[in-house]
């Protein structure tokens, strides 16, 4: 299904009738791959799972976007539903615009229950090793968009760039590019105590993307927050221990 919000035509899933249940995902993902929830969950929920702008089948945003943008965004689409009691599911990058939304002061509706797995939204700690590879990398590029050396060398800045980011930075078009490196260096750990709904946090123990380190904060610093953890699962913890996974969402959403 699609909708237009804010002049973007936004792809999304809907299934099910009840309460609202909205799920988004993470950087460099799309609804698909929330499949097995959306089944699970329709049961007994309208579950809607929107592609994010920039990824799956939705338009790009129209510059570069912070996570606030994405949370102004997802509140008009959640509005185009008319939605007034929401339960929100976020992974990854869909957590950083949940814990935004979350934390705001005022909502044009309320939401019951936060589910977040492998969040994102607190920055890691950075070695020296770090600052020095950024400051090397901030010279070697305003070094190579110099005219004269732009001139020889055409391809070595968007080498640069392509070698020097992570594999989602590389894979991401210019716009999206420039978006990912406002979100990934936005600290979302402040707004933590600010979130009063209450929010189970599911983490797989091998998660290398958002360590379990972030969800054990997040259950500190979040007022009615609780943790299940999950062995033998890592970033995707529904798709690596799919019936863990259901078993939990059954238990705190009632489904039995």
């Amino acid at each position: 299904m699609r909708k237009i919000i804010d002049g973007i035509e936004t792809a999304y899933t809907d299934c099910g009738e009840g309460t609202f249940v909205f799920m988004l995902h993470g950087w460099g993902s799309k609804k698909e791959l929330f499949a097995p929830i959306v089944d699970l969950l329709s049961a007994k929920y309208r579950v809607i799972a929107p592609d994010l702008p920039g990824f799956g089948e939705t338009q790009e945003p129209p510059d570069n976007w912070d996570v606030g943008s994405y949370t102004d965004f997802i509140i008009r689409f959640i509005e185009s539903f008319d939605a007034k009691h929401v339960i929100l599911l976020g992974h990854s990058f869909g957590g950083r615009i949940i814990i935004k939304m979350a934390s705001r002061s005022s909502l044009p509706f309320s939401i019951n229950k936060i589910i977040l797995t492998g969040s994102a939204g607190i920055l890691p700690k950075r070695s020296m090793g770090y600052y020095i590879r950024t400051r090397t990398y901030k010279m070697a590029k305003a070094f190579l968009k110099c005219p004269p050396v732009k001139k020889l060398f055409p391809n070595a800045l968007s080498n640069l760039q392509r070698n020097a980011g992570s594999s989602d930075y590389a894979a991401a078009s210019p716009v999206m590019r420039s978006v990912f490196v406002r979100v990934v260096n936005e600290d979302l750990a402040p707004l933590l105590p600010k979130i009063q709904a209450e929010t189970l946090l599911i983490w797989g123990e091998n998660d290398d993307a958002t360590p379990l380190a972030y969800g054990m904060q997040m259950e500190r610093d979040i007022p009615d927050a609780g943790l299940a953890k999950i062995a033998a699962a890592g970033h995707y913890a529904w798709l690596d221990q799919p019936y863990v996974f259901a078993n939990i969402l059954r238990s705190y959403l009632k489904l039995n």
